[in-house]
This record gives C-alpha cells, sequence and structure tokens, in this order.
C-alpha cells in the first residue's frame, strides 16, 4: 500500500471512528496532494511516496512555526492542535535521524566533498539531502553544516 492509500484508509477509520481532529488533518493533508497532482497534471497516475513525504513535510514545518508563534503569544490551547497535527503527519515520515546520526552523516559528506569553508555549505547541505531524503529537517541539516564548516 503506498502513502496516499494509507492516507485514505486511515481517513476512513477516522470518518468511521468519528474522529473529528484526525479526520479534518487527514482531510488537509489529502487536499494538499491533491493539488499539487492536479497541478503537475498527475491526476491519474499520482505522486510518488517522496514527493508525497515532501509535501507532508513542507506541512509539518508550517504548523511547527505556528505552534511556535501561538506559544509566543500565550495562545497554547492553538499550539496544542498544530502539535496534534504534527503528531499525526508525522506517521506518515520515515523515522528521523537523531542530531548524532545526522552529524555523522555530514561529517562524511563534508570529508567525502572535500569542503572546507563556509563558501562549500550548499555543496554539503545538498549533498546529505540527497543522502538522507526526508529523514531529517532541512534547517537542522543547514545548522549542522553551518557549525562544522565554521560559517
Amino acid at each position: 500500500m503506498n502513502l496516499k492509500q494509507q492516507i485514505d484508509s486511515d481517513l476512513k477509520q477516522a470518518l468511521l471512528a468519528g474522529d473529528k481532529a484526525k479526520t479534518t488533518t487527514l482531510r488537509g493533508l489529502k487536499a494538499v496532494i491533491l493539488d499539487v497532482e492536479v497541478a503537475a497534471g498527475v491526476r491519474d497516475t499520482g505522486l510518488a511516496d517522496a514527493e508525497i513525504e515532501k509535501l507532508i513535510q513542507k506541512e509539518v514545518k508550517k504548523r511547527r512555526e505556528s505552534a511556535e508563534i501561538y506559544r509566543q503569544n500565550s495562545r497554547d490551547e492553538l499550539a496544542e492542535v498544530e502539535e496534534a497535527e504534527i503528531e499525526l503527519m508525522g506517521g506518515y515520515l520515515p523515522k528521523q535521524l537523531s542530531e548524532g546520526e545526522l552529524k555523522a552523516v555530514v561529517s562524511d559528506v563534508i570529508s567525502t566533498t572535500g569542503a572546507s569553508s563556509a563558501k562549500d555549505m550548499g555543496k554539503v547541505i545538498g549533498a546529505v539531502k540527497a543522502q538522507v531524503g526526508s529523514a531529517a529537517d532541512g534547517a537542522l541539516i543547514a545548522q549542522i553544516v553551518k557549525q562544522k564548516l565554521g560559517g
């Protein structure tokens, strides 16, 4: 079962169970996927799982930013809703690398590419993202690369 089918199946279960929060989150996620499929002209064939994972990551990032803003403005109840959606969507992403694992990958890429200064950050970040895919957050990758290259 591919990722889109899994989301559809989980949405049906949430509807039958009367889980309004899960239903709303999954409907929103399905809408985002459909929008991209239509825009790319692949409505009939659908998106690959890797592309859907990227969309989910974007949605998670949006919710993380929203939750942070809500917390800064003492709107904890709204932040909790966003965090619940992050938790639900995170279940459709591959297991995230720990910071230690990611540092090891970054160090390996730096030694492989011969990067030595902040000018090489883009090359290293691109190589790390290609290697780990959606198993790590882009902002964390950039932060670690910057630390390692002294940027």
